[in-house]
């Protein structure tokens, strides 16, 4: 498959080789895995800042393992997908001596992220009580479940469990029917997001106070902001979100419209754009100037005959008649795609959102870019996810300044696990 990739795809575009990084002379280490963790950590990376990500030798992240793989690499396209800028080193977190190596790296550090189960940082001494005492100013992020405190700080959660448990799921379907999961994982990517807000925060805070602190973001937290206002309404009408579909509840004439050839999606947000869209668009001026629908109310109340009379005049014309038309009269508009379509449509391709990076086992793996745009401080040019270990050596020396003979002898007490320890990468982080 990915060779009939490489003409749809242009290479990655490198910045300016002058131009500083927003967060150059940062540095995390990374304990998380997965998803909620490894994306914040991501966006720091892109940022600029030098991401030390811990992983078990040999068998890495799990993420490492989730379909598809990539022919030539020993890991898949989502952990591809959110690890890149990233150095992993392979340390044993049961071996003693892997410890000492952890505890000296993040004395050195001005982030620590970590997602683990609440209670395996206290047990391994990398809690935030035991680094601030390595590194008073450490700046110390966990994303948790549902809390590291309190009655459900032991429970597990992943991201399905944090959109149903939130009423996420609740509102997402059709009225006659149990309501549907987003497949895409919103909430790991939103508390991901959320993490990285409160770390820049916390970075700001620091540098005027001097002094860091610990931050906790939850998943089942973030699920509930997740909801939007649909919390308020429900607390305002008593009433629990119902299922529209494709239709919104708040807006009319607002949902999913089948032109000749395909679907597409209108968002009349307000009474001007209603008008425009019957006036400009399907050329039916009595209906833009008709009582009867001369407000939101008045034409949610209306919205079957309102929806019979477009789909008629829609069903006349292909997409190619209708999307120049709505454009020009200023109706939010969009052609339902497929992933796939999304990805190598005319808007993607002029953003340069997937591009191709150079990989040096594979040759080239596709990468999807930030939606962040910094005209001072461009985000680093991409460098593909590391292999498990991949720079153990290189941190390890030019961090710590260990020699040949201490990390042999860290190797022989089992700080790198029972894997032959890789050698220092000549592939240094961009």
């Amino acid at each position: 498959m990915l060779d009939n990739l490489e003409a749809d795809f242009p290479e990655h575009e490198p910045r300016p080789a002058d131009a500083p990084k927003a967060l150059e002379g940062i540095r995390v280490v990374d304990f998380s895995h997965f998803i909620a963790g490894p994306f914040a950590t991501m966006i720091l990376a892109d940022m600029g800042a030098d991401v030390i990500k811990i992983e078990a030798p040999g068998r890495g992240d799990d993420l490492r393992r989730y379909p598809p793989m990539h022919p030539d690499l020993k890991h898949g396209a989502p952990f591809l997908w959110n690890n890149r800028n990233k150095r992993s080193v392979g340390i044993d977190l049961k071996s003693l001596e892997g410890l000492r190596i952890v505890r000296e790296l993040v004395a050195t550090a001005d982030v620590v992220v970590e997602n683990f189960s609440t209670g395996v940082t206290q047990r391994l001494g990398i809690d935030y009580d035991s680094c601030r005492k390595l590194r008073p100013e450490i700046i110390y992020c966990s994303v948790s479940a549902y809390g590291r405190e309190g009655a459900f700080a032991d429970r597990l959660g992943f991201d399905p469990i944090a959109q149903v448990e939130s009423g996420f799921v609740s509102m997402n379907g059709y009225a006659d029917r149990e309501g549907v999961r987003a497949l895409s994982p919103v909430m790991d990517i939103s508390t991901a997001m959320m993490a990285c807000n409160a770390i820049l925060g916390a970075l700001v805070a620091r540098e005027r106070s001097g002094r860091g602190q610990a931050i906790e973001v939850s998943l089942f937290d973030n699920a509930v902001l997740m909801t939007g206002y649909a919390t308020l309404q429900h607390l305002f009408s008593g009433v629990d979100t119902q299922r529209h579909g494709n239709t919104s509840p708040d807006t009319c004439p607002s949902g999913v419209f089948q032109a000749q050839d395909g679907s597409f999606y209108i968002n009349c947000g307000n009474d001007k754009i209603y008008q425009r869209l019957m006036s400009q668009v399907i050329d039916r001026a009595d209906l833009a100037s008709a009582e009867i629908y001369a407000t939101g109310s008045d034409r949610i109340r209306r919205r079957d005959e309102l929806f019979a009379i477009l789909g008629e005049a829609f069903a006349r014309q292909p997409w190619s008649y209708w999307q120049p038309r709505m454009r020009a009269a200023g109706v939010p508009c969009g052609q339902v795609r497929t992933v796939g379509e999304a990805i190598r449509s005319p808007e993607a391709r002029e953003r340069q959102l997937v591009t191709r990076i150079p990989h040096p086992q594979a040759g080239w793996v596709p990468n999807v870019r930030l939606p962040i745009r910094y005209s001072r401080t461009p985000v680093a040019d991409p460098v593909a996810a590391p292999a498990v270990g991949q720079h153990t050596d290189e941190v390890i020396r030019e961090i710590l300044g260990y020699d040949e003979d201490h990390l042999a002898r860290l190797s022989a007490a089992g700080a790198f696990g029972d894997q032959t320890r890789p050698r220092a990468s000549a592939e240094v982080k961009a």
